[in-house]
């Protein structure tokens, strides 16, 4: 029994970032899965490069035996080309690309991966998960200092390990060969999938819709429904039993098919010199128009036009990038620095206000007055004294008042602070009550002591003397 594959490709932006840096190919001897990294320019080349390499592969005069040689040698090659880009040009600097390939020959499937893209492998119902991630907190699982759900929200999960373009020297895969048993379906997918939607919810849709190319777009819906974080591509294939008609014709997506049209349009003679078309000559002269028009077979001699060459391609590729990286990183300046502006206006206005408030406090054994309010920033400060008061002095406030002052009491006006000081504060005075004064107590009358002696009889009146003249 002999077997063919049914295949579909798509991918999406995302809601977040600003251009598609995946590539995805399907065709009925191989698939491909790549996700590039590498700031604005990098990952679109570096995606584009990997399929490039791997795209001619896609043939039926392969044997079995030799498919992970001739997956090896092509993944080995883009990667060299990736670590040469990188070094010759500082815009290209840290690019990379994930990597998944299967390649199939007869009943044998294939197949090499490295980084954090995935394989997933539907029979019977059940959904496993082919491929390793090549993170480092895959590694933390492994090493069992993390467990699986953790690892799903660990900051560092997107950390690699292994990509395509890191370094020189031989890539390391991860390789396999299977059996290309009918029924099975597999999935292909970066991480813009596999993150914001779970394996449960992956294994219910491929399981669910029979179609390929409906199962890939429901998959994608679902990742843009969670957020869109990321680029989101999906590559499923159907293994069948050989058809009378056998799907043949290849699906490219991602950064390579944003190119593909305007590739077309280069080689059918549109004028690049037009202003409609030079941005498309110059976008279609990139590696992913390249890999595109292997598929297409756009090299027509009858028209005189050939693609540029490699060197041109990506010259051209960085030149594009360059400029829209520049337009964007002038909208940012011009946006932050309005952002600068509003952020300084309102602080303007802020420190405006708290300078029309005022509060009484306690400061330097005093009750003052200050015009602000009492908070700093750094070494800033929002107030300054206004007046001080010798009386009353805080040590002749009762406990509630001293307290109060402590705290600061806002006010609305330098009339109003002074107001309150006038008459709340005083009023909390404590008068030390004055000491009683003290009458003396007369001494008590003695009473004189009774004598034993009777007392002396009175002295008789005696008559005035007569006189004897009379």
């Amino acid at each position: 029994m002999t077997t063919s594959l049914r295949y579909a490709a798509r991918s999406d932006v995302g809601l977040v970032r600003a251009s598609n840096q995946d590539s995805g190919y399907a065709g009925p001897h191989l698939v491909v899965l790549c996700d590039g990294m590498g700031g604005p320019a990098g990952g679109d080349i570096a995606s584009a490069v990997a399929i490039e390499h791997l795209v001619p592969l896609d043939a039926d005069s392969h044997q079995a035996g030799e498919l992970l040689g001739l997956l090896r040698e092509a993944v080995q090659e883009a990667h060299t080309e990736l670590v040469t880009l990188s070094a010759g040009n500082p815009d290209l600097s840290g690019l990379g690309t994930t990597c998944i390939a299967i390649m199939r020959s007869g009943n044998k499937l294939a197949m090499v991966h490295v980084g954090d893209s995935r394989a997933y492998l539907l029979r019977d119902g059940e959904l496993t998960q082919v491929t390793t991630d090549h993170t480092f907190v895959e590694y933390l699982v492994e090493t069992g200092r993390l467990t699986r759900e953790q690892a799903r929200r660990h900051p560092q999960r997107s950390v690699l390990l292994r990509v395509l373009g890191d370094a020189e020297g031989d890539v390391q895969l991860d390789e396999s060969i299977r059996e290309a048993v009918p029924g099975d379906r597999w999935l292909l997918c970066s991480d813009g999938l596999s993150g914001p939607v779970t394996g449960e919810t992956i294994a219910e849709v491929l399981s669910s819709v029979e179609d390929p190319g409906q199962a890939a777009d429901q998959l994608i819906d679902l990742a843009l429904r969670a957020g869109g974080p990321d680029n989101v591509t999906a590559v499923i294939v159907d293994v069948v039993e050989d058809e009378h008609q056998p799907q043949t014709d290849p699906q490219m997506v991602g950064s390579a098919a944003n190119r593909r049209e305007r590739m077309k349009r280069a080689a059918s003679g549109d004028s690049p010199t037009s202003p409609a078309s030079a941005g498309d000559t110059m976008a279609a002269s990139t590696p992913a128009a390249k890999a595109a028009a292997l598929v297409a077979s756009l090299d027509d001699p009858e028209n005189g036009s050939t693609p540029p060459s490699q060197e041109e391609a990506i010259a051209e590729e960085v030149i594009a990038q360059k400029t829209r990286h520049r337009r964007r990183r002038l909208q940012s300046i011009i946006a932050s620095a309005i952002l600068v502006l509003a952020l300084g206006g309102a602080a303007f206005m802020g420190y405006r206000w708290t300078q029309t408030q005022y509060y009484v406090t306690i400061a330097d054994g005093k009750v003052a007055i200050y015009q602000g309010i009492p908070q700093q920033l750094g070494s800033l400060t929002f107030s300054h004294l206004v007046d001080t008061y010798d009386t009353p002095a805080p040590d002749d406030l009762d406990e509630l008042m001293r307290e109060r002052l402590t705290e600061t009491v806002g006010q609305p006006s330098l009339e109003a602070a002074r107001e309150y000081v006038n008459m709340t504060v005083a009023a909390h005075v404590t008068t030390p009550e004055p000491s009683p004064t003290s009458t003396p107590t007369p001494a008590p009358t003695t009473a004189p002591a009774p004598s034993s002696e009777p007392p002396a009889p009175a002295p008789e009146e005696q008559a005035p003397p007569i006189d004897s003249d009379q």
